[in-house]
C-alpha cells in the first residue's frame, strides 16, 4: 500500500498506540497539521514548545505511555531542548518530532534550519535525522521501542518537510532487529541466590527505592519483599510513591533534604539494597561517607549505572521486577520468618523517628502566618492522598516530597535529576488530559511558576481543571535558604518583589484565582478550589524565610544534617 509520509506518520502512530500529541504549528510541519484532523488522535495546543515536552513528559509518567509532542523547525525545535534534557535525566519515554527544512536545504543555513539532530545529541536516549520517505516507519518504530525499552527515555526524530509528501509502501510490519541495542530484562538466578544470602544474614538491611521501581511498574513486588522480609524502605524524590507512604516500614525520602531516620538507617545499615535508583549525588552526599557499614546490592536495567558513583558488592543487571520476582520466590521457598531478627533495628529507627520527626510550628491566632507545611499537608489531608501531585522546583517541591505521603506509583510528576523550574504545571496539565477524571494539582514556588505560566491559556482552551497552590514566598526559596545559611543572608538578586498578582492574572485568562493569607482559610480554600470544574490558581501568602529542614550540606555526609 503506497502512501505518502504524512499519512505514513499518522498510521503508525495509531499503530503505537498513541491518542495524543503535545505540540505547536509551524510551516516545517504544516503537512501534518493539515491532515491531523482526519485522524482519531488529541492534539493538545500549548503556548511554548517548552512546555509541549513537559506535559508530554507529566503524560507520560502519569501513565506509563510514550508521550509524543510535535514542533516545527528551528526556534520550535531548540525551545523543546530544556524539556527534552529533563526527560532524559529522570528516565522518561517521550518522542519529539521536530520540523526541519526540506533535505536539500539542509546545511544552507535556510530559514528556520537548525541541527537539531546534534544539539539533542547529549540529552536524548537516541535521535535520528529521516533522509527519505522509506525510512520514515522504521524510525518511528524504532524510536518507540527505545524509547520505552531498558532504561527509558526520550527520543527525537527530525522531519525535513519534503519526507512529508514523498510517498512510499506502507508495511505495518512491528518486528524489529536493532543492531547494536540489546536489554538484558532477566536477572542472573545466581546473582539473586546471592542477594538474598547476604538479606538473611544482615541484621540491619534497608532498601532504597528509586525511579526504576516505577519504570519497571514494580512497587508491588517492593512492598511484597520489604513485608516478606521485615526490611525498613527509603526512597529517593524519584522512587516516592514505589512504596506506600503511610507504610509502617517507611522511612521517608533520604537525602540532601532526607528525613533524620532515613539518613541514619543508611548510616547504620549493614545492607543496602538499592532498587532502580542511580545514586545521585543528592542521596548519596560525601560518596566517601555514604553507608560505610553496608554491603550494597545493587539492581538496575541499565549496566552503566552500577558502580558508576557507588562501588557495589552484589551488582544485578536486569529489569527491577524480574529480580523481586526472583528473590520472592526464593524467599517464599525458605518460608523464613525475619521478624525476630529486625526488631531491635526496628526500634533504633523509631528512636530517631520521634527524636527528630517532620515538623512545623503553625500558630492559628490572628495575624499568624502560613506555614507551607501546613499548606502541603492540608492537601493531603482534603485530598486523602488520592491525587496526582505536579511540583516545580525548590523548596516547595521538597516540602512536596516531605509532608505529602504518596501511597501509589505515578502519583508524583517532579524534575528530579535536571531540576527545571517550570516543569510542574504543564507536566500537571499532560496528567490532566490522561486522566481527565482524576485530581490533579501543581505544587508551585512564586518563582517556578512564572516559567510557564503562560499555560494558564493551554489549561483553560482544554478544559484542564489543574489545581495549581502557590507557595508564595516573595523570593526565589531554596536559593535563598542556601545564602542565608551559607552566604552570609546577602539575598542577592532572589526576592521576587515584582511577582504579578497572581488571581487577576489567572482571571485574565479565564481561570479562578484565590489569593489565602490566613491559617484559618487554607482548608476551606482547598476544599472550594476541588469544587470548581475550571483551573484554580491559590495564592498562598506563607512565611517569606521559613527554610527546609534536614539539610545536609554540600560536603557533608548524610548523617551531618542542619535540622533547624
Amino acid at each position: 500500500m503506497s502512501l505518502n509520509g504524512t499519512e505514513i506518520f499518522f498510521k503508525t502512530l495509531l499503530d503505537e498506540g498513541v491518542d495524543t500529541i503535545f505540540g505547536y504549528p509551524g510551516g516545517a510541519v504544516l503537512n501534518l497539521y493539515h491532515s491531523m484532523p482526519d485522524y482519531d488522535i488529541r492534539h493538545i495546543l500549548v503556548r511554548h514548545e517548552q512546555a509541549a515536552v513537559h506535559a508530554a513528559d507529566g503524560y507520560a509518567r502519569a501513565t506509563g505511555k510514550v508521550g509524543v509532542v510535535l514542533v516545527t523547525s528551528g526556534p520550535g525545535a531548540t525551545n523543546t531542548v530544556t524539556g527534552i534534557a529533563t526527560a532524559h535525566m529522570d528516565s522518561i519515554p517521550v518522542i519529539v518530532f521536530s520540523g526541519q527544512v526540506p533535505s536539500m536545504l539542509i546545511g544552507n543555513d535556510a530559514f528556520q534550519e537548525a541541527d537539531v539532530v546534534g544539539i539533542t545529541r547529549p540529552c536524548t536516549k537516541h535521535n535520528y535525522l529521516v533522509k527519505q520517505a522509506t525510512d520514515l516507519e522504521g524510525v518511528i518504530r524504532e524510536a518507540f521501542h527505545i524509547a520505552k525499552t531498558g532504561r527509558p527515555g526520550p527520543v527525537v526524530i527530525d522531519l525535513p518537510k519534503d519526507i512529508m509528501t514523498g510517498a512510499t509502501e506502507y508495511t505495518g510490519k512491528k518486528e524489529l532487529n536493532l543492531k547494536g541495542y540489546s536489554v538484558k530484562s532477566e536477572a542472573d538466578i545466581n546473582k539473586v541466590e546471592e542477594a538474598y544470602e547476604a538479606i538473611k544474614s544482615a541484621k540491619r538491611p534497608l532498601l532504597y527505592i528509586g525511579g526504576g521501581v516505577i519504570s519497571s511498574e514494580a512497587a508491588k513486588e517492593v512492598t511484597e519483599v520489604a513485608e516478606m522480609l521485615t526490611i525498613p524502605v527509603t526512597a529517593s524524590l524519584l522512587g516516592l510513591g514505589g512504596f506506600p507512604g503511610t507504610h509502617p516500614l517507611f522511612l521517608g525520602m533520604l537525602g540532601m533534604h532526607g528525613t533524620y531516620r532515613a539518613n541514619l538507617a543508611v548510616t547504620n545499615s549493614d545492607l543496602l539494597i538499592a532498587v532502580g535508583s542511580r545514586f545521585d549525588d543528592r542521596v548519596t552526599a560525601k560518596v566517601d561517607e555514604f553507608a560505610p557499614k553496608a554491603k550494597i546490592i545493587h539492581i538496575d536495567i541499565d549496566p552503566t549505572s552500577i558502580s558508576k558513583n557507588i562501588i557495589v558488592d552484589i551488582p544485578i543487571v536486569s529489569d527491577v521486577k524480574d529480580a523481586l520476582k526472583k528473590l520472592l520466590k526464593i524467599a517464599s521457598k525458605e518460608k523464613r520468618i525475619m521478624k525476630a531478627d529486625r526488631k531491635e533495628w526496628l526500634s533504633q529507627i523509631e528512636k530517631w523517628k520521634n527524636t527528630h520527626p517532620l515538623a512545623y510550628d503553625q500558630k492559628m491566632e490572628k495575624n499568624a502566618v502560613i506555614k507551607p507545611q501546613y499548606v502541603i499537608e492540608s492537601i493531603y489531608k482534603v485530598t486523602k492522598g488520592n491525587a496526582i501531585i505536579a511540583t516545580e522546583v525548590g523548596q516547595n517541591q521538597m516540602w512536596a516530597a516531605q509532608f505529602y505521603n504518596f501511597d501509589k506509583p505515578r502519583t508524583l510528576l517532579t524534575s528530579g535529576g535536571l531540576g527545571t523550574m517550570g516543569y510542574g504545571f504543564p507536566a500537571a496539565l499532560g496528567a490532566q488530559v490522561a486522566f481527565p477524571d482524576k485530581l490533579v494539582f501543581d505544587i508551585a514556588g512564586d518563582g517556578s511558576i512564572q516559567m510557564n505560566i503562560q499555560e494558564i491559556a493551554t489549561a483553560v482552551q482544554h478544559n484542564l481543571p489543574v489545581k495549581v497552590a502557590i507557595i508564595n514566598n516573595g523570593f526565589l526559596g531554596m536559593v535563598r535558604q542556601w545564602q542565608e545559611l551559607f552566604f552570609e543572608e546577602r539575598y542577592s538578586h532572589t526576592t521576587m518583589d515584582f511577582a504579578p498578582d497572581f488571581v487577576k492574572l489567572a482571571e485574565a485568562y479565564g481561570a479562578v484565582g484565590i489569593k489565602i493569607e490566613d491559617p484559618k482559610e487554607v482548608v476551606g480554600a482547598i476544599e472550594e478550589a476541588i469544587s470548581i470544574k475550571k483551573p484554580v490558581f491559590m495564592d498562598f501568602r506563607v512565611d517569606k524565610e521559613e527554610n527546609v529542614y534536614p539539610m545536609v550540606p554540600v560536603g557533608s555526609s548524610i548523617d551531618k544534617m542542619l535540622l533547624v
